[in-house]
């Protein structure tokens, strides 16, 4: 059986793009479902995978993190990854299906969870925001501030993988894209332009543009329900398989499963040696960002 691959929301799960994608399972808020049922769910799906790899953004409540890591703690197991992630929701959202296409390839548990934070680095996740007043996720001045007040401004926010504002109208002034092939999945919320289709799609040349329901953690994260968000993302799974493949391979010192990267996907213990932090290259047609 595949690596598991669950998620705290339902709306983080994005369709799948072949009929080989698996779905991810659904870990419920305490005020959702009681702690004995969690435990007996997590304990089914551990027997019937081996391994979980849970994936969720900074932003759900503390009660909901908290209950995770007991679902952990009383299981005593060190087969599951609780991967936090900074992530806007429809970020974390293309993050998840591209673990979900991972988790039928030939890769490890440790590896799946690992890649988490590789592949984070080729997502370019934003929003076009009609106000950034109470937007604390990304660095923004004074300036931008005092714009917010004035009615009928728009900001297109760039959160990662390099976090950017810009304030739209003025000529000659974009958000940075991606040097490499991607397409853009559209999540649109209350606010209405087509700035998103019109003018970043072709300005960042997406080989696609794909519309999709907003997340309903999307307002929270962003510090306004009057917005569009958006992420450009890696497609293609022969590109994500040999993105992950390039990587060289390490054993966890602490809990002794295989990772890619600088830190264990399931301990998040980090790799001593300096030497050993390797990253992929030349994967891309123009190298990674």
């Amino acid at each position: 059986m595949p690596t598991a691959i669950a998620v705290t929301s339902a709306d983080l799960v994005l369709p799948p793009t072949d009929q080989q994608t698996p779905t991810a399972a659904l870990l419920q808020a305490p005020d959702a479902q009681p702690l004995e049922a969690a435990l007996l769910d997590m304990n089914v799906m551990l027997e019937r995978h081996g391994y979980v790899v849970a994936l969720y953004p900074a932003s759900i409540p503390a009660a909901h993190e908290r209950r995770l890591h007991t679902i952990r703690s009383v299981l005593e197991t060190d087969r599951l990854a609780l991967l936090k992630l900074d992530l806007p929701p429809l970020g974390v959202a293309v993050l998840v299906r591209q673990l979900r296409q991972l988790s039928i390839c030939d890769f490890s548990a440790g590896v799946v969870a690992s890649a988490a934070r590789l592949l984070s680095h080729y997502i370019y996740a934003g929003g076009l925001l009609n106000s950034v007043t109470k937007l604390d996720r990304v660095p923004v001045s004074l300036k931008s501030h005092a714009k917010s007040w004035v009615p009928g401004t728009q900001f297109g926010v760039l959160a990662n993988p390099n976090p950017q504002l810009i304030k739209i109208g003025n000529e000659g002034n974009g958000l940075t894209g991606p040097g490499f092939s991607t397409q853009l999945l559209v999540g649109k919320g209350s606010l209405v332009s087509d700035w998103v289709t019109a003018t970043l799609a072709p300005a960042w040349q997406v080989q696609g543009v794909q519309e999709t329901g907003l997340p309903a953690d999307s307002p929270r994260w962003w510090g306004t329900s009057k917005m569009i968000e958006f992420a450009a993302f890696l497609p293609d799974i022969s590109v994500l398989y040999q993105l992950v493949a390039s990587v060289r391979r390490e054993q966890c010192h602490w809990c002794g499963i295989e990772l890619i990267g600088d830190r264990c996907g399931f301990c998040s213990a980090p790799l001593p040696p300096p030497e050993n932090r390797t990253h992929a290259v030349g994967v891309l047609n123009q190298g990674s960002p």
